[in-house]
């Protein structure tokens, strides 16, 4: 024990020192894009692993880790999440995901959604609120598709169109994610490369109510979506009997921010039962590990797998973000 808890002290120390080492490439463009709901890790599995989710195994949250893993499924897919993020705000995902009689590409269906509850309209005048009140909402809906060019090559791309509506100001713009997957025979081992939210530049749109602004058309600059690139790798170094373990290492490249990596850990027993752990570096404000837990049910020949990921961050407080995953016709266990 002595032994475990000295190596696990060497590994933070280690992280940490090359927190301090990796450049801060990009802090300086911190905030100058827009619709940054899209950043939520809304995936409870690739929040568990500290977001380094390109190559995990495909699943119902593939249209959110990497599309180019959807065309590795046997079955439909049915998915939904709920990120819990504080003060009455709630960010949910929902997907679908279709293999087509091809089997070797598939066509899938999302929804990321994010909304405020209602909140007060206050003024100097009625600081506890006027009996008026204004929400604000953002979500993005998009098709994805992905196809498997060769028993180890894959790619997928997901359309979407994204809208925002903050009081009487509202945005709606369009982007697109694209992923690459590619597999190995040794020990499992993935690399994947993924462009996400990738689009042009956008602005509110409304008219200001404000009495001093005479009622005119407010201009608002025009921004961009937060595009990031992200590589990644992933292997299963130990597969013995009913127990496996993947590793997992990401570099992001954020357009809005500096870059970073992310280290991710899965335990697998017995393909029931999933144990998760991983770390960022170069991410202000989360300093601690992220953990979570997945479980498997069987229900006849079709399975559902809940999902439970948790982030402790300095300035959100805790995240926690709760997933199920319903899979039709594709236990292929004896």
């Amino acid at each position: 024990m002595k032994q475990i808890l000295a190596h696990i002290a060497f590994v933070l120390f280690a992280l940490n020192a090359s927190a301090q080492l990796l450049p801060n490439l990009g802090g300086q463009r911190a905030g100058v894009s827009t619709l940054s709901f899209l950043k939520n890790d809304i995936s409870p599995r690739s929040m568990a692993l500290s977001g380094a989710n390109l190559t995990l195994s495909a699943d119902g949250m593939s249209t959110a880790h990497n599309t180019a893993s959807m065309s590795q499924l046997e079955g439909i897919h049915v998915a939904a999440s709920d990120l819990m993020i504080g003060a009455g705000i709630h960010q949910s995902w929902f997907s679908t995901i279709v293999p087509l009689k091809s089997s070797t590409s598939a066509i899938g269906f999302n929804l990321n959604y994010l909304s405020s509850g209602a909140m007060k309209v206050r003024t100097e005048f009625q600081p506890e609120g006027t009996g008026e009140y204004f929400y604000a909402n953002q979500f993005a809906a998009g098709v994805a598709y992905s196809k498997l060019l060769s028993d180890r090559f894959s790619f997928g791309t997901n359309i979407k169109v994204i809208h925002e509506q903050l009081a009487q100001y509202s945005n709606t713009t369009v982007a697109a994610d694209l992923g690459f997957l590619y597999t190995t025979d040794i020990k499992e081992l993935k690399f994947g490369i993924v462009i996400q939210n990738f689009g042009g530049n956008s602005g509110l749109t409304g008219n200001d109510i404000v009495e001093s602004f005479n009622r005119q058309p407010v201009s608002v600059g025009q921004y961009s979506v937060p595009t990031i690139f992200r590589l990644g790798a992933s292997m299963k170094p130990i597969q013995k009997n009913d127990q496996s373990v993947m590793v997992a290492i990401q570099l992001e490249h954020p357009n809005d921010n500096s870059e970073n990596l992310r280290f991710g850990v899965e335990y697998e027993f017995k393909k029931l039962l999933y144990a998760r752990a991983g770390y960022k570096i170069n991410v202000a404000g989360e300093n601690l590990p992220t953990l979570g837990l997945g479980y498997k049910l069987r229900f006849g020949r079709n399975t559902m797998m809940f999902n439970y990921g948790v982030n402790a961050t300095q300035y959100l407080g805790t995240l926690h973000v709760f997933g199920l995953d319903f899979m039709f016709n594709n236990d292929k266990r004896e």
